[in-house]
């Protein structure tokens, strides 16, 4: 068995792991970098193999920095099976057609509005490229193999997001376990991650290798943050992650109008097509959730869904408090932007980032205290306060990630840490050796390890 890190290897970001086993070559997730440009610049780098010449691909959920690379592979030649949960079929849908649009819009943006480089710039892939990526996902129910060649591939809820899966590949009598995020076990929508008793070799994820979520209650924090700011007449901005934060969001929105713990007629806006989209589809797939079905059938009840980009910019004129939720969460593109640049000169505002905020995007420098952030070309002041809600991570922190560790039955023979920052990386690193005593390893980017 050999293993090719191709991404997630030295940063949180770009989850793509190239698998040797039993004569058959596989891709666990195949994801978009993000964050800082030097991250991002990978995904313009050349493959250093031969896209056809992987068999398949298996996703372990849907979000861009597992799924969002896809069409390139595709376009470079790609042409196997792409397995992945049917839950996660039907969001990749929603989030890549929603990348290849944003990114078309601001290649143009860009060159009306001068502020490339690249002349002209080009998006990484448009719409047509990420229908054909779509036309290949094949749904993989948790519970049922598919083989490709002598190797059996199945799927184990994760936790995490909707759909979310970690992966077992199975051939010769071993087999490899990849986690992919894991989720919590007190997470506000999804059920806790399954544990999985046995791996030969085993890829963990470590978003959250060196912390602890806070022992904030989200809900009582974010009511008092929305009534704060609506007595001295502002309004909050939720730059939120369409696909999972969003509804998390929007639940706890729910929770605090029907407790009287915010104004039951405070308008609440959610200005992203995709999270609309998204919405729709956790409804439709509710059962997988952890909440009664009858709140994940009202999740949407008194919202105002922001369709037409002309409704988004009267929105963002508008001047009566709101709660106003927009794509994307880290700030890095879409709609949110635009609320962005307006309110984030005006001081009786709120902006509130609920979750993890990678390095090198403007969330992260937005939490880390700039005064001033560049959007669309131009530095924007920031008066407005801003505050961070870590307890909406739909990520497991460090003592979740060990406890899932320890429903192995046996010590795998080999376990690598993957998809973390340095410092988390070698964190769970080493509680993995001291507490568990396992043989485990930080892989480098592009390494190519045997087991």
């Amino acid at each position: 068995m050999k293993i090719h890190f191709l991404g997630a290897a030295d940063t949180v970001t770009g989850s793509r792991h190239r698998i040797e086993i039993g004569g058959v070559c596989l891709l666990l997730d195949c994801g978009l970098f993000q964050g800082y440009k030097t991250l991002r610049e990978r995904n313009w780098a050349p493959l250093p193999f031969d896209a056809a010449k992987i068999d398949a691909v298996v996703l372990s959920h849907a979000h861009l920095d597992h799924s969002g690379w896809l069409p390139v592979l595709v376009a470079q030649g790609f042409k196997g099976p792409v397995y992945a949960s049917p839950a996660t079929r039907d969001l990749a849908e929603v989030l890549l057609l929603d990348s290849a649009h944003l990114q078309e819009e601001d290649a143009r943006r860009a060159n009306r509005g001068g502020w490339t480089r690249h002349h002209p710039a080009r998006p990484l892939y448009g719409t047509a490229d990420a229908k054909r990526a779509l036309a290949r996902i094949v749904p993989l129910a948790e519970g049922r193999n598919v083989r490709v060649g002598d190797v059996r591939i199945g799927l184990s809820t994760a936790g995490h997001l909707l759909g979310a899966m970690a992966v077992t590949l199975q051939s010769g009598g071993r087999s490899l376990v990849f986690s992919g995020d894991l989720g919590r076990d007190d997470d506000l929508l999804m059920p806790p991650p399954k544990r999985l008793d046995h791996a030969d070799v085993l890829l963990v994820e470590s978003t959250y290798g060196n912390r602890l979520h806070p022992p904030e209650h989200v809900q009582s924090r974010l009511g008092d943050i929305i009534r704060a700011t609506v007595r001295r007449g502002g309004s909050v901005l939720l730059p939120s992650f369409a696909v999972g934060r969003a509804q998390a969001l929007l639940l706890v929105l729910q929770r605090l109008r029907a407790a009287g713990e915010i104004p039951t007629d405070l308008p609440v806006f959610l200005d992203s097509p995709m999270a609309t989209a998204a919405t729709a589809l956790y409804q439709r797939h509710r059962r997988a959730l952890r909440i009664p079905a009858r709140e994940a059938a009202t999740l949407d009840d008194g919202v105002t869904f922001v369709g037409k980009a002309a409704e988004s910019a009267r929105l963002t004129r508008s001047r009566w408090p709101k709660v106003i939720v927009s794509a994307s969460g880290m700030a890095t593109g879409g709609r949110v932007l635009h609320h962005l640049k307006a309110m984030a000169p005006n001081p009786r505002h709120h902006i509130v980032f609920p979750g993890f905020q990678v390095g090198g995007t403007r969330g992260a420098s937005l939490v880390g205290g700039a005064r001033e952030v560049k959007i669309h070309g131009e530095y924007v002041a920031v008066k407005a306060e801003v505050s961070h809600l870590e307890g909406f991570s739909g990520h497991a922190d460090a003592n979740g990630l060990m406890a899932w560790l320890r429903g192995f039955a046996s010590p795998p023979e080999r376990c690598f840490v993957v998809h973390g920052e340095a410092a988390a990386a070698d964190a769970l690193r080493l509680r993995i050796q001291d507490e568990l005593g396992w043989h485990v390893t930080v892989p480098e980017h592009g390494a190519m390890i045997e087991v």
